[in-house]
């Protein structure tokens, strides 16, 4: 065989060994889909009162096709799948895209692989706003929004300082890194003093909320956050190309056109209010956006274009899963959700260090 057929075969394996990487990538996150579709219905179905996988869906079909809404009745079976499990299950499917996608997207532009929104301070200064509604009533918002709005405004009001106090050093990773653990730890200190003065039914109601739970989501309330999580996921993604590019390295991305700083701080921005709209309605969930990120990397590469996506899918999968645990393990005692991801959280994430070696990049 001459040289130049050699170099042709080289080149064909090179480009089958290239497409078949591709077609791994496509049919993992497509086979994403279907999965959390499934495991929706099987979430549903398991609970203390058990229901038929078939009933889930009878129910579903029932309410979303409006020639089927006279049916007969499913009786009690349809209270439970709609009135509680299934806005659980959905809120839990919306948390675990943000946080998910969120945590993809910041180790990417902070070039950390331990960036997540918990990192930051984004969940500790909503777990500090809480606290001042639960504790000492002082809100923006009043009503059933007290809460609610106290974590999210504190969430934003936590990722501007970031953005601000970063930017006077260019809004670097490393400083914007630095300044997110300082106000990390800031907010834990303001909540424990807020915590140590308050009654001790207020502060057991803060500390609950702090843990994190799925348990008050309704249809209202998933009908504020899906907007929120879908049209930030949709920007993630549009700039997933540019974040691809800024794996190369700061330098290397502003030669090839990127605006490097705006894509950062447009980023951060985005995942900033996916997350705040969701802690502020479920209270802080740790490790989804840690794990899932690094769990697709394992599969898939660091292709941001995929990632991002099925880091939301696969972070989706997880919480749903943790969520199932939490409320059948000691039924009927229902755990928070955010200690189980914690329990299932940490085994996954040594697991994922060992595999790659001791290394997370």
């Amino acid at each position: 065989m001459s040289s130049v057929d050699a170099l042709r075969n080289h080149s064909q394996n090179i480009k089958d060994a290239y497409e078949k990487h591709r077609l791994r990538k496509r049919l993992f996150i497509i086979a994403l889909i279907p999965v959390v579709i499934v495991l929706i219905g099987l979430a549903v179905a398991f609970g203390s009162a058990d229901i038929s996988f078939a009933d889930v869906y009878k129910t579903l079909f029932r309410k979303l096709i409006p020639g089927l809404a006279n049916a007969a009745n499913a009786g009690n079976s349809e209270i439970i799948i709609w009135k509680l499990r299934l806005p659980r299950i959905i809120m839990g499917v919306l948390a675990g895209i943000a946080l998910g996608s969120a945590g993809a997207t910041m180790q990417v532009v902070l070039k950390n692989p331990l960036a997540d929104p918990y990192m930051l301070g984004i969940s500790s200064a909503a777990g500090f706003g809480a606290s001042l509604a639960i504790i000492l009533g002082v809100g923006v918002l009043g009503g059933s929004y007290l809460i609610i709005g106290n974590a999210f405004i504190f969430s934003v009001l936590s990722s501007g300082l970031i953005l601000a106090i970063s930017g006077r050093r260019g809004a670097s990773p490393e400083s914007m890194v630095l300044t997110g653990l300082a106000l990390l730890f800031f907010f834990q200190a303001m909540t424990t003093i807020i915590q140590y003065f308050g009654d001790s039914e207020a502060v057991k109601a803060a500390v609950f909320w702090t843990v994190g739970d799925l348990g008050k989501a309704d249809w209202n309330k998933i009908s504020i956050t899906a907007p929120i999580v879908f049209v930030g996921e949709i920007l993630l993604i549009w700039k997933s190309g540019d974040l691809n590019i800024m794996n190369t390295g700061d330098a290397s991305a502003k030669s090839l056109g990127i605006n490097v700083q705006g894509t950062r701080i447009f980023t951060m921005v985005v995942c900033t209010i996916m997350v705040a709209g969701i802690v502020s309605f479920t209270g802080t969930i740790g490790f989804i956006g840690l794990v899932a990120p690094h769990l697709v990397r394992m599969i898939i590469g660091n292709d941001n274009r995929i990632l991002v996506p099925a880091a939301g899918l696969v972070g989706a999968v997880l919480l749903v899963l943790a969520d199932t645990i939490a409320r059948t393990i000691m039924s009927p005692v229902i755990l928070p959700v955010g200690a189980v991801t914690a329990f299932l959280g940490v085994p996954l994430f040594i697991y994922l260090i060992m595999k790659k070696n001791g290394g997370l990049s």
